[in-house]
Parts: structure tokens; C-alpha cells; sequence
């Protein structure tokens, strides 16, 4: 009986150990490579200053973003579908819970993709993982 329960739990933390490799292997995997399409809007001069949830205060000069999809410190492309401009951005903050668009970027980000003025655009975002994030050039 012992030997049987011996057995049955050298199993069972075998085969959560598996488990466990391959959700984190995949996991990776997936962040690299998820894109979504939807409604972005910008944030800026009402925030400035004001703490975000990675803890840091937010600057609306600088290429950061808030989402309830993504998680805090991923590195994402967001391109405007109405001209092609694109960014890099690093989601750093959380949007309202009720708030349905997909992504809400600085004041900066707004102004390099085109939309300052506009107030909501139709993005796409693709996560991007870099050792070193690009630079806004485009």
C-alpha cells in the first residue's frame, strides 16, 4: 500500500511538473506573437504626475500606455489603421475597469501616430518582445 502511494505521488508531481513547463513555454510563445485590432484613445495633462499602477508617475511625453488586456512592462507596436503610422510603445498603467477600448496611449504616442486631434482611432497592437525596445523613428 505504501509502495502504491509512493508511486502515485512521484507521478502526479512528474506529470504537474510538465504541465507546468510547457504552459510556461507556450506562454512565452504566445506573447510574441498576439495581435488585436480595436479602439485606442490618449490620456495625458488630466494624469500628469499622477502615480500609474506600475508605481512610477506618468509623463504624457513619453511613449507609455495603459490596458486591462495586456500586462504591465509588455512591450507593444500600435499602428493607426487610418494611415499606417506606427509606435513602440510599454503598457505601464490599467484603464478603468469598465472601460472598453483596447488600448489608451500617451499624449506622445497620440501625436507620433496622427490621432492627437481625433481623440479615438482604430489601432492594431502587436506585442512585441525586445531585448532592447526600438526607437520611435517611423
Amino acid at each position: 500500500m505504501k509502495l502504491k502511494l509512493l508511486i502515485y505521488t512521484f507521478l502526479l508531481f512528474i506529470s504537474t511538473s510538465i504541465y507546468a513547463q510547457k504552459k510556461s513555454s507556450s506562454k512565452g510563445k504566445e506573447a510574441t506573437h498576439r495581435v488585436s485590432t480595436g479602439v485606442a484613445s490618449y490620456y495625458g495633462k488630466r494624469f500628469h504626475g499622477k502615480y500609474m499602477a506600475n508605481g512610477q508617475k506618468f509623463d504624457e511625453n513619453k511613449f507609455t500606455a495603459a490596458s486591462n488586456k495586456l500586462s504591465l512592462g509588455t512591450w507593444v507596436r500600435v499602428s493607426n489603421l487610418r494611415n499606417n503610422k506606427s509606435v513602440i510603445v510599454q503598457i505601464t498603467d490599467r484603464m478603468h475597469p469598465k472601460n472598453k477600448r483596447l488600448i489608451d496611449v500617451s499624449k506622445a504616442a497620440a501625436i507620433k501616430l496622427g490621432f492627437f486631434k481625433r481623440g479615438l482611432v482604430k489601432v492594431k497592437v502587436e506585442v512585441i518582445n525586445p531585448e532592447k525596445p526600438p526607437s520611435n523613428s517611423k
